[in-house]
């Protein structure tokens, strides 16, 4: 039977995804608002659609997956916003349907753990919209939903590297501050081990073995590049733009222990340390 994956929102992490899925033969639409990614797109094997002007007829009557990595607005899911009704139709036929959340669902826990089944009280807007788009994809009847929490992402083109060389990274310190992050190879492995065996209805945290402080993180890299160590700046002196700030306002350990016990996942990266070596590695050698 031919699979075919109709991807909204096709970014960073769903297209490390459709690097494994196009080699099995998958069939992939992509939606995206830019039209200079639509050649790229085609280029690694995908079918881009231009929404939301283009007509997804065919990819709603094709489709046997959904993926949703478009993120919340003011005025709620951009997806549901367009095509709440073709969704419901097509629903009940559909294998599998994943949803990219953030773990900023949970809130500020000072440093402690959470889990999947910890309560959902976001401390940021942002959170919020996150929270109320997953509930309002749970509402749609006969969607076999998954729902992914995404720790912070890094990998090929998003890493901390360039910061180290052009003297602009900085160890912002605050007491007690720890985040949970994943490589985007991860978050593409553990969307296909779902796919192969779905389990409607479960939700999954994808992070990487080590929550660390975001200061060693930097630290590391420097390290790695043979450069000083930035300096370390306090969090209450440091200029941060809003956004960046609001990260700071949670503090967490994220429990990817779901994602092992039964989606049999071995990490490829299971700390910061292999992850940012593997990012250098994959640097063209200048010897």
């Amino acid at each position: 039977m031919s699979k075919t994956l109709l991807s909204f929102g096709h970014g960073y992490s769903a297209r490390a995804l459709a690097k494994l899925l196009v080699p099995q033969g998958w069939t992939i639409y992509s939606t995206t608002r830019k039209p200079e990614k639509c050649e790229t797109f085609r280029a690694e094997g995908v079918t881009p659609i231009l929404w939301p002007n283009s007509d997804l007829s065919e990819a709603f009557a094709t489709a046997t997956h959904l993926l949703i990595s478009a993120g919340p607005g003011e005025d709620g899911d951009p997806v549901l916003n367009l095509y709440r009704n073709e969704i419901s139709q097509m629903a009940s036929r559909l294998s599998w349907a994943g949803y990219l959340s953030t773990t900023g669902v949970y809130g500020d826990h000072q440093g402690g753990w959470v889990t999947e089944d910890t309560p959902l009280i976001p401390s940021t807007k942002r959170g919020q919209m996150r929270v109320d788009a997953e509930a309002d994809w749970q509402s749609i009847p006969d969607l076999p939903l998954h729902i992914f929490r995404l720790a912070g992402i890094y990998g090929p083109g998003r890493g901390p590297f360039a910061k180290v060389r052009n003297g602009t990274a900085r160890r912002i310190i605050k007491k007690g501050q720890v985040f949970s992050r994943t490589h985007v190879d991860d978050i593409a492995q553990i969307l296909n081990a779902s796919i192969r065996q779905p389990n409607p209805g479960a939700a999954y945290n994808v992070c990487d073995n080590d929550p660390a402080p975001p200061e060693d993180v930097i630290a590391y890299a420097a390290e790695l590049l043979g450069m000083p160590i930035p300096p370390a700046v306090a969090f209450e002196d440091a200029e941060m733009t809003p956004m960046a700030r609001s990260f700071y306002a949670e503090s967490k350990r994220v429990s990817n222990a779901r994602i092992k016990d039964e989606l049999g996942v071995d990490l490829l990266y299971p700390d910061y340390r292999t992850g940012l070596q593997a990012l250098l590695d994959l640097e063209p050698s200048t010897n």
